[in-house]
C-alpha cells in the first residue's frame, strides 16, 4: 500500500522497520539451578589499520558483518578494537608494512597475532576461520 504525502511517497509494507542492535557489554548466561544471570567477559580482537588503506577497510567491514551472522561458527562473544598506527609510534614501526593485522588480547591482557587473511574471502570465510582460530 502507498501513500503520497507531499512531495513524499511512502510505501506501506507488512515487514516492521529495521532496528539497530546496540554492541553488548557482555554475554549473559543462566543455568537451569541458577535464578541469578553470570555476565561473561566479552573476548577481544584487535585490528591495526591506518586510514585510507582499502585492505584494513575491507576486513573492518567483514569483521564487523561477521560479529553479526549468528550460526556453528558464531562470533558473538567477540568484541573488535580498531587502532589506528598513526596514533601510536610503536604500533606504526611495528606494523606499517603489514597491516591490516589482527590480534587476539589473551586472558593477560598480552596479544597473539593472528594469520592474515585473504582479501578474497567471503564474510562468511572469515567467520569460518577466525572461529577455527579461536576455539
Amino acid at each position: 500500500m502507498a501513500a503520497l504525502v507531499g512531495r513524499t511517497l511512502l510505501l506501506r509494507t507488512p515487514f516492521p522497520p529495521l532496528t539497530v542492535i546496540p554492541k553488548r557489554k557482555h554475554l549473559i548466561t543462566r543455568s537451569l539451578s541458577d535464578s541469578n544471570p553470570t555476565p561473561l567477559p566479552r573476548r577481544k580482537l584487535v585490528l591495526y589499520s591506518k586510514k585510507e588503506c582499502c585492505l584494513c577497510d575491507a576486513l573492518k567491514d567483514k569483521l564487523h558483518t561477521a560479529f553479526m551472522i549468528g550460526g556453528h561458527h558464531s562470533l558473538a562473544d567477540f568484541e573488535l578494537e580498531v587502532r589506528d598506527i598513526s596514533t601510536n609510534p610503536q604500533w606504526e614501526k611495528a606494523y606499517q608494512y603489514e597491516i591490516p593485522v589482527l590480534a587476539r588480547v589473551l586472558a593477560d591482557g598480552s596479544e597473539e597475532t593472528l594469520p592474515r587473511m585473504s582479501p578474497r574471502l567471503t564474510t562468511e570465510q572469515v567467520q569460518q576461520k577466525l572461529a577455527a582460530l579461536l576455539t
